[in-house]
Order: C-alpha cells, then structure tokens, then sequence
C-alpha cells in the first residue's frame, strides 16, 4: 500500500507540472455581509480549507517527538546533533521541501478551496533586533501567497506565535506563560508586525484575511485577568492593520484556545469573522451551539479554524456537523509524520526514530547530552531522507481522510 500511495503521488505531480492551474475569477476581495463570508462575485463563500501546520511554525508532535515540542526546543536538539551552521542549512532546505508549489496544487485538486498559513512571528525579524524586518520569512509568504494565486486557493494568514507568546504553551514556542499581555513591547511588535505583513500584501487578492492570534491565553492561567485584555489588543491590532490595509477581513479566536467568545462585545469592523477550534468533542449541535448564538445575536460569520487529530467517522461527522449550519471549516493539518491524521503522511525510517530517541532523551546538561550520542553516519542519514521524504512525491495520501472531508481526486 506504501509503495501505491507513493507512485499515486509522484504521478499527480508530473500532473500537476503539466495541467493549467484552475485560477479564481478573483475580481476583488473577499468580505462579509451579515452571517456569510462573501467572495468577489457576491455570492457566499462556505470554507474547505486546511492548515499548513509546522512548516513555519514546527510543533515536536508531528515530528515524532515529546520532549523537544517548540520551534525553539526543535532548533536546540537540532544544534547539539549537528551544530548550528548545518542547523540553519537544515532548516533551509525543511522550508523549501516541506510545502511547495505542488503541494498546493494538490490541495486545490482534491476540491479545497482554502488554506490556514500559520507562521512563526521570528520569521519575520532579525534574530539581533526584532524591530528590523527579515526579508526571508514575508518571502516564504510571498511564494505561498502566489502558489496559491495560481492554483485558485484562498490564503488566510495567521499568527501562530506572537512576541512574548499569546498561549503560554509550546505552539507558540513562549516560556510558559502568555508575556504577549504583560508586555508593552510584545504588544507594540504585534501590532508593527501585523501591520507590516498588512502592507506588504494589501493588494493580494488571494488572501482571505489576517487572523490575528492563535489560541490566546491557554486555560491553565488566571483567565479572569487576561481575558479581559484579549479584545482591546485586538481592536489596538486592527486599528494598526487599517492604516494600510481597508481590503482584507480580520479574523479573531475566542480566548482559552479559540473557545471563548465569551470575551467578545459587538463587533468593532466591517470585515470581521470570529474562528473557534474544537477538537475530541461530541459531534453533536450542542458542542457549536454558543457559536451559532454568537451569530445569530450580532449577524456576524462564525468560522471553524482547527480541528481534527482523529479517526475517520470522528472528522466526516464534524465536517457534516458544520456545513448543516453553514460553517466553513479548516482541518489541522496537511502533512505530518508517519500517520493517519492529516492529509499526507511523511514517511519515517529506522534511523530517523534514533534522532526520536535522542529528542526525547535528557539532555539538561553536557554530559548527558553527550551519553548514547547516535553515530554522525546514523543522523546525516537521518536527516538527509527526512528532508527528501518531505517532498509530496514522497509522501503517502491518505484518502480516507479526504474522503470523511467530502473531497478527493477531480
């Protein structure tokens, strides 16, 4: 089954390299009118879309490990394997493999019609000052942006780790604890970085909108304090974004990972939809029933920005759930390692599961570090497939999952 899956793959790429991509009659931007999210055209635009998680934000989950979980936690294992100069090469040649123009182009041949781009807010500054701007992470948005302009997909931009951390967990590679609302400067680069991301790609009509922040302020907190900064940063972050910015639609998550609209007032711009994500619930009305009242009482669009990480019937389920009550949807993630939960699965091999073992390990100190180091033969390895066994020709498709989303093969 491997071995079909993988020829099924490299035989859509020579597809896709061959075949016009299908573009949007764009004419314009997208918007909203009361409940609905409206296309160029006019007409009501229901989302299907998917993540295109830890390519610019990695979480150590879909690499296969427990310990080594953040951005920054991955780097650092990295660096003691193989230093930071081959580090910085690794992570190069991660970026261009991982998502690429075929990617996307699959992505819109299997009947979607969206992305989520989540990103990390260090891609965009320099590691020496963060209030100069790195041209090398607005590039990898550029390219993702045009792939998939010409494929006909929409871009939805989202800030999956701000300055000082929004969640105070491992997806947005913080120090445990959301510092993004104890921060002055946190919050002012928030706002530089939104507004900067706004001016660069104003005019892109293949971006949907901006969602502004992932998951803020993780439950585990003193939530009866924070919860009330969450919508003033919000409105501080699109005031900004407007000074550039009037064409694209503004996304905001409900506090306690996208649950929480509870902290909402009425809405405060024209072009706004509020995204929850839901994950191992019922899939019963119930479980979406506050968001529909929040639509219905301020006459805004709801919309479904992460779920999945579960079995067939489970995803198939929830997707009918939400599109009975005309909720667009964004299920998490395109591609990860050695599995069934997500659209395309990255093959692993024996040695990779050496460096598994070594991220996983105690590593708190040299020596130990240097205890039951795997062999420079065993991780040059490693990584060297793992790197090729990103690329989509590479991959295995998992059609059940495309199934239980009502999409496949056109």
């Amino acid at each position: 089954m491997r071995r079909t899956l993988s020829v099924l793959a490299a035989a859509f790429c020579i597809m896709v390299q061959t075949r016009p991509a299908p573009v949007l009659a764009r004419g314009g931007f997208v918007s909203t009118s009361g409940r609905d999210i409206i296309g160029p055209d006019g007409r009501p635009i229901l989302l299907k879309g998917i993540n295109l998680g830890n390519w610019l934000e990695p979480e150590g989950y879909m690499f296969g490990f427990r310990e080594a979980n953040s951005p920054r936690l991955i780097d650092e294992m990295l660096k003691e394997l193989i230093g930071p100069d081959r580090t910085r090469e690794f992570w190069k040649t991660y970026r261009d493999n991982y998502i690429t123009r075929k990617d996307i182009y699959f992505i819109k041949s299997v009947g979607f019609n969206s992305v989520r781009l989540p990103f990390d807010y260090r891609l965009l500054v320099h590691d020496d000052n963060p209030l100069l701007p790195d041209p090398t992470g607005f590039d990898l948005l550029d390219s993702a942006i045009t792939w998939c302009d010409e494929a006909g997909l929409w871009v939805i931009l989202d800030m999956h780790c701000a300055p000082g951390g929004q969640t105070g967990d491992n997806i947005d590679d913080s120090y445990g604890y959301p510092f993004l609302f104890q921060s002055e400067g946190s919050r002012a680069l928030t706002m530089t970085l939104w507004q900067r991301i706004a001016d660069k790609f104003k005019d892109r009509t293949a971006v949907l909108g901006y969602d502004l922040l992932n998951e803020p302020i993780a439950p585990y907190f003193d939530v009866d304090k924070l919860n009330p900064i969450l919508e003033p940063l919000y409105k501080e972050i699109t005031k900004a974004i407007r000074t550039v910015d009037t064409n694209h639609v503004i996304i905001l998550g409900g506090s306690q990972w996208d649950t929480n609209f509870k902290i909402f007032g009425k809405p405060f711009d024209k072009k706004v939809v509020y995204t929850f994500h839901k994950y191992w619930s019922d899939t019963t009305e119930s479980v979406i029933r506050e968001y529909l009242d929040f639509r219905e009482n301020y006459d805004v669009p709801v919309w479904l920005g992460e779920s999945g990480e579960n079995n067939y019937s489970w995803i198939g389920a929830f997707r009918r759930l939400l599109e009975r009550n005309n909720i667009g949807w964004c299920f998490w993630p395109y591609k990860k390692l050695d599995a069934t939960t997500c659209i395309v699965s990255i093959r692993t091999t024996r040695e990779f599961g050496e460096v598994q073992t070594f991220a996983d390990k105690d590593r708190s100190s040299f020596e130990k570090i240097r205890k039951d180091y795997p062999s420079r033969e065993v991780v040059d390895k490693a990584l060297r497939d793992y790197l090729d066994d990103l690329l989509l020709v590479n991959c295995e498709i998992n059609q059940g999952y495309l199934r239980a989303l009502g999409l496949g093969p056109r």
